[in-house]
């Protein structure tokens, strides 16, 4: 059963797992902080790990006021939105004719709507945009590392996860991939590629699966932390 602790005035709910390293995730929208925690880690142990990220806790919590704050505000001009790990300014023009969204110079992504357009079909707009570009990034990175992996998957697709960056069905040959990647770094895009077709030649999360991505992506564990620190309440890249 989950126990709580008092760290700094941040209460840390901690869950005993039967996993190697300890875990600790921020999730949306009020900052609520979670820790799994090998079943051998002392409470302490536990208490000094949750210490020693206390600046980064906080962080992802301020990020995640601040997401607040623009989900409120509703999809309008100046809101920040990232795209391929780089923040971008939402500039809204209402006018007559079809919808559509586009990079605007280095830093504006552009949403172009018909007057009173709502906030909920703003998102829609944006998540196709979002689909649309992973859906263009995606085929290259296939074509690249499963001849080095040496698998083929049969399929893939993009859909919104709530807990996986992405997820392999061996028996399908089936790879899902996070809608979410595509406000990512290209590298946690490529990292989560290579991680699940690895994971069509090893189902588990052991030595050899650790051993596949090491000689296939030696900076994978680099790429991971990444993912990690992204202000998002996914559990793990590794699922």
């Amino acid at each position: 059963q989950p126990v709580e602790i008092v760290v700094d005035d941040i209460t840390v709910e901690v869950v005993r797992k039967n996993i190697r390293g300890l875990r600790l995730r921020v999730y949306p929208p009020h900052g609520r902080v979670r820790v799994a925690a090998p079943l051998v880690a002392s409470a302490e142990a536990v208490r000094q790990a949750v210490v020693g990220k206390l600046d980064w806790i906080k962080r992802h919590r301020a990020r995640f006021a601040a997401q607040s704050f623009q989900a409120r505000c509703g999809m309008t001009d100046g809101e920040l939105h990232p795209y391929l790990g780089q923040q971008y300014r939402l500039l809204v023009q209402e006018r007559p004719g079809p919808a559509k969204v586009e990079l605007c110079g280095l830093d504006t992504i552009e949403l172009c709507v018909r007057p009173g357009t709502g906030t909920a079909r703003r998102k829609e707009l944006l998540d196709q945009w979002y689909r649309a570009r992973l859906a263009e990034l995606v085929p290259p990175l296939l074509e690249q590392w499963q001849p080095v992996v040496g698998v083929r998957a049969a399929h893939w697709g993009i859909k919104k996860m709530k807990t996986k960056w992405g997820s392999c069905n061996i028996r399908a040959r089936r790879i899902w991939l996070n809608l979410e990647l595509a406000r990512c770094s290209p590298g946690c895009l490529e990292f989560v590629v290579v991680h699940e077709l690895a994971h069509l030649l090893e189902r588990l999360h052991n030595k050899r699966f650790y051993a596949l991505m090491d000689s296939f992506l030696p900076h994978w564990r680099a790429c991971r932390e990444e993912l990690h620190n992204v202000p998002l309440a996914y559990d793990s890249p590794d699922d």
